[in-house]
């Protein structure tokens, strides 16, 4: 896996831990070497890292219940388990809009925070090998997992493996189950809609910049700093999942955003404070209570404005942010 996000199939390379009668064990193999990429590909098809593991989780409990034999006869490990995952995350997105309609209120993917952060507690840390975290590109802006969000599952899994894993639609077909041909018409219909979705792009720098005058402003309670900072026909969109309290429905508008921010602080049952933290390779803002956090916030800034936000309150998917 490089910083890209780029996947390609391949065997894992080999230690000597691995080596029995000097071969390689394949089964260890892949376990060793290709988990973590398994992960990243499974959280970018369903916005959920728990989900993800599962899947994982899921997928070399089927390698392991194969006999040994025929797991040594897998040419590349690496490219079965990749098959088996993008077939289990199919039917899971699959049955996924069944569970959604029954979700209270929006459903927003799972807010990854940054490795550094999530492993060790300290930000701007020595960086991790790209091989030890779900790399966090593009790929993974709230933005666009959002847009995700809106495709077909096969639509979105043959553009997830072929545009953002490069894998060939040879290989991707036999994910989906189609044609290469039917696959390369649903990656291209889904990339229209990312870059449908797509304004002007805003440097991460000024991002941050943005990000940190928002955060400023709210804690100050300065409605009139607030509405400056986002764009007159922004929407914010909450996902409590139902457990806690969120608005149901996505709210529009600048100056009703910034009422609302306001008197989320006036209501609160105790101080609330804000940490500046990337959220899915953004900068973004964790709210915490009393040391606990209660909040993660998102943001698509386009221009000087923010555009969108999206705050997820639903305590299962702060997991991350809180062990």
């Amino acid at each position: 896996m490089g910083v890209d996000g780029t996947m390609t199939t391949r065997t894992s390379s080999k230690n000597p831990a691995e080596a029995r009668h000097g071969r390689t064990d394949p089964g260890l193999t892949a376990v060793m070497g290709e988990r973590r990429q398994l992960i990243n590909l499974a959280y970018r098809l369903l916005g959920s890292l728990a989900d993800a593991e599962d899947v994982v989780q899921e997928t070399y409990a089927r390698w392991y219940a194969m006999p040994p034999r025929r797991r040594e006869a897998i040419e590349s490990p690496g490219a079965w388990l990749t098959k088996v995952s993008g077939r289990l995350c199919l039917d899971l997105l699959r049955s996924a809009r069944a569970r959604r309609e029954r979700y209270v209120g929006e459903w927003v993917p799972e807010p990854l925070p940054d490795r550094t952060e999530w492993v060790g507690g300290r930000s701007g840390g020595a960086s991790a090998d790209p091989a030890d975290r779900v790399t966090l590109d593009e790929s993974v802006a709230m933005a666009f997992l959002v847009v995700l969000e809106s495709m077909r599952p096969a639509e979105r899994v043959a553009f997830i493996l072929h545009d953002v894993f490069r894998y060939p639609f040879a290989e991707v077909a036999e994910v989906v189950g189609r044609t290469p041909a039917a696959c390369r018409q649903l990656a291209s219909s889904a990339r229209r809609r990312v870059h449908a979705s797509r304004g002007m792009a805003t440097p991460k720098a000024g991002q941050a910049d943005i990000v940190r005058e928002f955060k400023e402003a709210w804690e100050a309670k300065d409605v009139r700093a607030l509405v400056a900072l986002l764009d007159p026909d922004a929407t914010a969109v909450g996902d409590g999942g139902g457990l806690v309290r969120a608005a149901l429905h996505p709210v529009e508008g600048g100056t009703r955003i910034a009422y609302g921010l306001v008197e989320i602080l006036d209501t609160a049952a105790s101080d609330m404070t804000f940490l500046e933290r990337t959220v899915n390779g953004q900068p973004g803002l964790v709210a915490q209570q009393d040391g606990v956090t209660v909040s993660v916030l998102a943001f698509d800034v386009v221009g000087d404005r923010i555009k969108r936000i999206w705050a997820v309150r639903n305590p299962h998917k702060l997991r991350p942010w809180t062990t």
